[in-house]
């Protein structure tokens, strides 16, 4: 067993981020500025999207891309209830109201099939209209999006994916960021590519000029550009915007960490081939799913138990494996199981039947770049010392 406790995620921070970090520090520019300006355009060029807005969370981008869309008081937005809550946070926060369906039984994505039901039922049993879909790409899996995008089609909806966990995912050959209408990353501190606190928005240049607007108090210029020998003191309010701007010290983080990112995935990929070739041995496991169409971001390594082959609960497991000092989670608690979303609408367990069965057998494990072979063989052992322990 393992002496010190192995962290369920820790960033892969190196000196050449101290060093833009350094470099940033003593440029003049802090704030917005040139470096996010710079990780703006080779972000939109490593996903290969039209253009790029960086903010200060993948929340933020979520909020900024409802905003630029027109979604508001009045309108529905359909979504899953397997993610963090910020996702619905924000369709509630635009005034909005948010519609869950339930999830695949597999990939635990929003289940396309479950939208289109759902929005049938939304004609005919809401005041409030749909206007949009918001799939989440869970734990770097990503969803059906051919399915998602004729439903949009058929029903006139706009897309925005949240892509928290899906940097650098691919659909069909197709870089997360570049099929929906607004796509919203992530930067924090556990995501595949950090800048301690951060998020960006990808899209048509059009929406994300917009977005930009919304992004920074509805000014019609950017600060940095005001401030710069080339702005001008004077500006125009024309929209209730946010303050959700990135300063260059978080974005020098990001421009060496985007310059990782392959080499990160290489090394996620080796954990998870790993992970699975011992694990598939176990009948108490099921490991998660790759559908041969995508390139998996593999964020999260997400297990679920077979708990009728087993004499402990998942909390129990997941406090075996503390005692062995391995640091786990759980990705996510249901929105729906949550008491503002529960009381506000009223939902009960099952009225999301594979979100809640498989939220109650869901493990996440430790995945990240950092992780020595010593501590994947430690994970392994000690996910192994429970079964054995505790198989039925």
């Amino acid at each position: 067993m393992r002496n010190t406790f192995l962290s369920f995620s820790l960033p892969s921070i190196g000196e050449e981020e101290v060093n833009e970090v350094v470099d940033t520090l003593r440029s003049g520019w802090i704030t917005t500025g040139p470096k996010v300006k710079r990780f703006e355009e080779e972000f939109a060029t490593f996903v290969g999207s039209s253009a790029a807005l960086v903010l200060n969370s993948g929340t933020g981008a979520l909020h900024v891309a409802l905003a630029t869309l027109g979604i508001g008081p009045g309108d529905a937005v359909i979504t899953t209830p397997m993610t963090f809550c910020s996702t619905i946070h924000v369709i509630e926060q635009v005034g909005a109201r948010p519609i869950l369906a339930d999830v695949e039984p597999d990939t635990l994505n929003i289940d396309p099939n479950k939208i289109e039901d759902t929005l049938q039922l939304a004609t005919c049993n809401l005041k409030q209209k749909v206007k949009a879909l918001l799939p989440v790409h869970l734990y770097g899996h990503p969803c059906e999006m051919s399915a998602i995008m004729d439903i949009a089609k058929k029903y006139n909806l706009r897309v925005i994916e949240d892509g928290a966990h899906a940097l650098p995912a691919k659909y069909k050959g197709r870089l997360i960021g570049t099929i929906g209408d607004l796509t919203a990353f992530s930067f924090y501190a556990t995501k595949n590519l950090t800048t301690g606190e951060g998020g960006m928005l990808t899209g048509a240049s059009g929406l994300i000029e917009e977005a930009r607007i919304w992004s920074l108090h509805g000014m019609s210029r950017d600060a940095w550009i005001r401030y710069s020998s080339e702005g001008s003191w004077y500006y125009e309010v024309i929209r209730p915007g946010f303050k959700y701007n990135m300063p260059d010290i978080l974005a020098a983080i990001g421009i060496q960490q985007l310059q990782k990112l392959t080499q990160f995935q290489t090394r996620r990929k080796e954990i998870v081939s790993r992970y699975n070739e011992v694990f598939s041995g176990y009948e108490e496991l099921q490991l998660p799913v790759k559908r041969p169409e995508v390139d998996h971001a593999w964020h999260l390594y997400v297990i679920r138990l077979n708990l009728g082959r087993l004499k402990i609960s998942r909390n129990q497991f997941i406090e075996e494996l503390k005692k062995r000092n391995i640091g786990t989670s759980v990705h996510f608690i249901p929105i729906h199981l949550h008491p503002y979303y529960r009381d506000k609408y009223g939902y009960k367990p099952d009225d999301f039947p594979i979100t809640y069965r498989e939220y109650q057998r869901i493990i996440s494990l430790p995945i990240y770049p950092k992780m020595t072979d010593q501590d994947v063989k430690d994970v392994i052992e000690a996910v192994g010392q429970v079964i054995d322990r505790f198989h039925c």
